[in-house]
């Protein structure tokens, strides 16, 4: 697979809290010029970003990040918010707390709310796999496909881990074919970022993969055969 189409897959992400504005343009300047998805950064960056690229690449951004046991009214409002200062897509983070109590209806009424103020941007929903049973990700699968959510997205990054082959596998082989799947932390290596996309990531997040791009010398600007 070659690096032009893995880095089209990549929501190149900075969500470090210390992030500066300046470290948010080189990150979009390096989003545009490689021909990522995305950018994902702190809500906070978004008008500043939005205003910085205009048109020329998609802002991404985290709601009730990393926790996700903010009130269903508080994410919602979040991501209103976020999308009046112009991001296109936002990733929210689902209540683990009504995961592990089992409140499935809860759960998707969480989802729902986001939804019914993101309507024709792209709502991703973070599930945190690895703090997860296999029970609690296959009712996720159900959930987020019953949502109307665009994809269901594996970690935060901010946990006890990331993405790995198997968990992407399992999203994909049991949410609506629909909803796409989202890797996520931890993804180190092209190898790595090529491989979750065989098995069905149709997006990754990383901080990594444009930085190894760039250390391989990469030229987007070069000519393909």
């Amino acid at each position: 697979m070659e690096i032009r189409e893995i880095l089209s897959k990549c929501d190149h992400t900075l969500l470090r809290q210390d992030c500066t504005a300046a470290e948010i343009r080189e990150l979009c300047d390096q989003g545009i010029r490689y021909g990522c998805a995305s950018v994902c950064i702190p809500p906070a960056h978004v008008a500043g970003a939005k205003q910085y690229v205009g048109d020329n690449l998609r802002i991404c951004t985290v709601i009730g990040f990393p926790n996700g046991y903010m009130t269903s009214a508080a994410k919602a409002f979040e991501a209103r918010d976020a999308i009046a200062a112009g991001a296109d897509e936002v990733d929210m983070v689902v209540n683990l707390g009504m995961v592990k109590d089992a409140c499935w209806g809860n759960v998707l009424d969480d989802i729902r709310a986001v939804r019914a103020v993101s309507a024709g941007k792209i709502l991703k929903v973070i599930i945190e796999t690895c703090l997860l049973t296999y029970e609690e990700k296959l009712q996720l699968c159900s959930i987020v496909s019953a949502s109307g959510a665009d994809f269901i997205k594996t970690s935060t990054g901010f946990s006890t881990g990331g993405a790995t082959f198997e968990d992407v596998e399992l999203l994909r082989a049991h949410c609506d074919v629909r909803v796409k799947v989202k890797a996520s932390g931890g993804i180190s290596t092209l190898e790595d970022a090529e491989r979750f996309i065989e098995l069905g990531a149709e997006r990754l997040g990383t901080s990594r993969i444009v930085k190894l791009a760039m250390a391989q010398g990469y030229d987007p600007a070069a000519p393909t055969d």
